[in-house]
């Protein structure tokens, strides 16, 4: 009697905890666990994306409507800031730790036989980061990449570039534009893309390519990776954590005492 074809099964997509953070889901993850995640998501031809997501994001959600809707979309909300892991934790997830986007980036880059696409960035900082991955990396992929103008796009050009990412049939397409950028064009161009999964990584692209300085790891561990980056570049970015890191704390205390209630994401949502 022949055997079923099991590679034309379709295998069920596999489920992630999550909780609703200030109405922004958040998956329960470590590093590990993020890209045992993702390659089961390759391997199944699971269709998504991911955000890698801190307290910038949940932050600046609460006030833009698309951007909350984009993250709530995603395959997965990974928490790349250590406030995120700590709220985890306090919930009961103690096994949750913090998956930023450089390291994911560089974690998914050591397993076999992926194919990459990186999208975003400058000409100059892909040829360099492109470089520095492939000799790093043996065993991964790069099929291609691209560096958009910084503007909007026309349709046509928009259509262009899936085109050309389509074409190159990756099985992940790296998106490097910078938040809220990068989430609100992953969610708006999902479903005409053919690669299981794109992945939102935000300053990773400049990072990798030695274009900026990473924090120490003791003060990405202690959460203050945001006051390392504030010293390097004060001018730009004092404006930005003067709001963050108020506003963060604030809304979080208010949700902890149920002083105000934000929307549960989805069902799947432990609140």
């Amino acid at each position: 009697m022949p055997q079923p074809d099991t590679a034309a099964i379709a295998l069920p997509p596999v489920t992630t905890s999550e909780i609703s953070l200030l109405g922004i889901k958040v998956s329960a993850l470590n590093l590990a666990t993020a890209v045992n995640r993702l390659t089961q998501a390759i391997a199944r031809d699971e269709r998504g994306y991911v955000c890698v997501c801190g307290a910038h994001g949940v932050v600046d959600s609460q006030s833009d409507g698309a951007l909350r809707a984009a993250i709530n979309q995603a395959l997965l909300v990974t928490p790349d800031g250590m406030p995120l892991v700590w709220e985890l934790r306090r919930r009961g997830f103690q096994g949750a730790g913090r998956v930023y986007g450089p390291d994911l980036m560089l974690a998914m880059f050591e397993e076999p036989g992926l194919r990459h696409y990186l999208y975003g960035a400058t000409p100059a900082t892909l040829a360099t980061l492109e470089s520095k991955l492939g000799a790093k990396f043996a065993q991964a992929t790069i099929v291609g990449t691209h560096a958009p103008p910084f503007r909007a796009l026309s349709t046509e050009e928009e259509a262009e570039d899936l085109r050309r990412i389509n074409a190159a049939n990756p099985d992940i397409v790296w998106v490097g534009l910078g938040a809220p950028k990068q989430e609100l064009w992953m969610a708006r161009v999902r479903d005409r893309l053919e690669a299981p999964l794109l992945i939102g990584v935000g300053a990773a692209f400049d990072f990798h390519a030695g274009n900026t300085r990473q924090a120490p790891g003791w003060m990405q561990r202690a959460g203050l990776e945001w006051l390392f980056r504030l010293a390097v570049e004060p001018r730009r970015l004092w404006r930005r954590y003067g709001r963050i890191v108020p506003s963060y704390l604030w809304l979080l205390a208010l949700q902890r005492s149920g002083l105000r209630r934000f929307p549960v994401p989805n069902r799947s949502v432990n609140g």
